[in-house]
């Protein structure tokens, strides 16, 4: 089980890609919160708000959400990272349930 990590400039954006990869079943489900970013982003310090977008899913399907992300996503580089994790039975027997 991994856990996909996204950066998103609103919360509508977010919203919009975790509803494109549940419907795709790519994800089981996701959250969604508010952050503030900091990053040198051309040759500037970028101090903005982001929406962090986790969505929780199998690690074979990460290429394919990373592949759906980046063809939807406003950003010209957009953040999409896996992170590994391990979930209880129940949650992860639900989560494989939802993805098949």
């Amino acid at each position: 089980m991994i856990l996909v990590y996204i950066t998103n400039p609103t919360k509508e954006e977010a919203k919009k890609i975790a509803e494109h990869l549940i419907e795709k079943k790519l994800i089981a489900c996701a959250n969604i919160f508010p952050m503030e970013s900091l990053c040198m982003w051309e040759g500037k310090l970028a101090d903005e708000e982001e929406f962090v977008l986790l969505g929780k899913t199998k690690e074979e399907n990460y290429k394919k959400i990373a592949d759906e992300v980046e063809k939807i996503h406003s950003y010209d580089v957009p953040c999409i990272l896996k992170i590994s994790m391990e979930a209880n039975g129940k949650y992860q027997n639900w989560l494989e349930s939802e993805l098949s």
